[in-house]
């Protein structure tokens, strides 16, 4: 899980992001504690609450006095959201200038996806 030139808070962040995305970690339910995140990672629990509040930041936690930290209503939307114009910075855009470039459009480009898609799907 460690990744090196990633800060760990990041890393943690990340993964606990990850779950709420997936499912695994449903909106309102708990979220892991920074001693459990800590212990799990085998890391300092101030590295780990440095992750966490990352996301109470974000609006992704929110904490309840005295019972620990919980997903927010709107979370999952809220991180699909910020990955969805993350992808398309980094793998849209760029896809789309190079075509540009060969002089395909729009759905040259997505002829192109769905047939790499089908081969992907039968191998």
């Amino acid at each position: 899980m460690i990744e090196e030139g990633k800060p760990l808070f990041v890393q943690i962040a990340e993964q606990v992001e990850d779950s709420i995305v997936d499912g695994s970690l449903a909106e309102e339910a708990q979220a892991p504690s920074t001693n459990e995140l800590a212990a799990f990672y085998r890391i300092n629990p101030a590295t780990a609450a440095k992750g966490v509040n990352m996301l109470v930041d974000k609006g992704v936690l929110y904490k309840r006095r005295g019972i620990g930290m919980f997903v927010s209503a709107g979370a999952r939307d809220l991180l699909l959201s910020e990955r969805r114009s993350a992808f398309a910075d980094r793998y849209v855009r760029p896809l789309l200038a190079e075509a540009h470039k060969l002089g395909l459009g729009p759905d040259d480009v997505a002829d192109l996806v769905r047939e790499h898609a089908a081969q992907n799907a039968s191998s």
